[in-house]
């Protein structure tokens, strides 16, 4: 081991140039504009695998964006079988003028790097690879047979990777996956995270009148499309943070009292939390905590909603058409599928 973390530091800045040049590539996979950076990013990923040792390395397609494989498979049929899962794919990075320092141009500042993606999740798949190299380079071979997949579509909830996975079993039989996706607790509190929630995911669009009216001859007389969402969206959600469309919770398993427990026994300091978020209060589901929240419970949340004139100054309109993107984050036994047809 001693041998790995000498190798580890000695390449520490080699590391750190690679990773930004990963960073660099603007890899937005719900935009149609970037398909080509799509490309070029599985590209570089595949290119990284056959640099630090990996064999049997391509890309290979889907109907959507690709899933790059590579393997290692030194200990032969009596070893076990490691399956690494990550993803190159990155999410939007509108509004720009909230960014600091520009999004695809990693920049340090303290222990940390900034750069969308850099936690979510190229700086997880990139370490993982690294540990890989270390290994191979330090010892000639990997302890364990390697499969790694990386995959560009996680961000748009992976619509092509059920598929992918099932058309493969043969090369992608495993004993374990570690899936590079994960928080970290705290930067000294070592953690396994064991599971991560799923997500259900819509746009809704609300139209009303055939064109956009003027609110000066028309308003009063017509329904606002907005206006009309806004209270759709109000009535998701009670004032006590439980999601009200019939059946959501049906499926849901309760937390557990040993879970509770173990969850309670982690050094989270409520606010300390909320003061990193300058926010006053951190409300959600009655009855539990916030770790429980962002664990073991379902959400729902609108992640983004227009429609009208949202220019500079005023336009006194009466939109045609009014939308919002909603999301849910579910628990084990709840299925997308399910609680679409109960969202409509």
């Amino acid at each position: 081991m001693a041998d790995i973390l000498k190798f580890i530091d000695d390449n520490k800045s080699r590391y750190e140039e690679e990773l930004k040049e990963f960073l660099r590539i603007p890899s937005i996979s719900t935009s149609p504009e970037h398909k080509n950076e799509m490309l070029r990013c599985a590209d570089w990923v595949a290119a990284e695998m056959k640099q630090i040792g990996l064999n049997n390395v391509k890309i290979m397609p889907t109907p959507g964006h690709p899933v790059v494989y590579g393997d290692r498979l030194d200990g032969g049929n009596s070893a076990q079988t490691v399956l690494f899962y990550g993803h190159y794919d990155v999410q939007p990075v509108d509004p720009l003028n909230l960014w600091t320092n520009p999004p695809f141009e990693p920049t340090i500042i303290g222990e940390n790097i900034y750069g969308r993606g850099s936690v979510d999740d190229k700086g997880q798949v990139l370490m993982q690879l690294k540990a890989i190299e270390a290994h191979i380079r330090s010892n000639g071979a990997m302890p364990v047979n390697v499969k790694v997949i990386i995959e560009g579509e996680e961000e748009i909830g992976s619509p092509n990777l059920d598929k992918f996975l099932e058309d493969n079993k043969k090369l992608l039989a495993c004993d374990t996956v570690l899936v590079s996706d994960t928080p970290m607790f705290g930067y000294d509190q070592p953690s396994l995270c064991h599971g991560l929630r799923g997500l259900c995911y819509m746009q809704v669009e609300v139209t009303g009148p055939n064109r956009d009216l003027h609110s000066g001859f028309f308003g009063g007389a017509v329904e606002n499309p907005i206006n009309a969402l806004a209270v759709m969206i109000s009535k998701l959600k009670d004032g006590k943070g439980r999601i009200l469309i019939d059946g959501f919770y049906d499926n849901v398993k309760p937390i557990s009292d040993a879970e509770r427990k173990e969850i309670a026994r982690l050094p989270f300091d409520k606010n300390a939390f909320a003061k990193d978020l300058e926010t006053d209060a951190t409300p959600g589901e009655e009855g539990y905590s916030e770790l429980e929240r962002m664990w073991a419970r379902p959400t729902l949340d609108c992640n983004g909603i227009w429609g009208g004139f949202t220019g500079e100054g005023a336009k006194t309109v009466l939109p045609s058409k009014a939308f919002a993107k909603i999301s849910m984050r579910l628990v084990p036994d709840q299925t997308p599928d399910e609680l679409c047809c109960r969202a409509r």
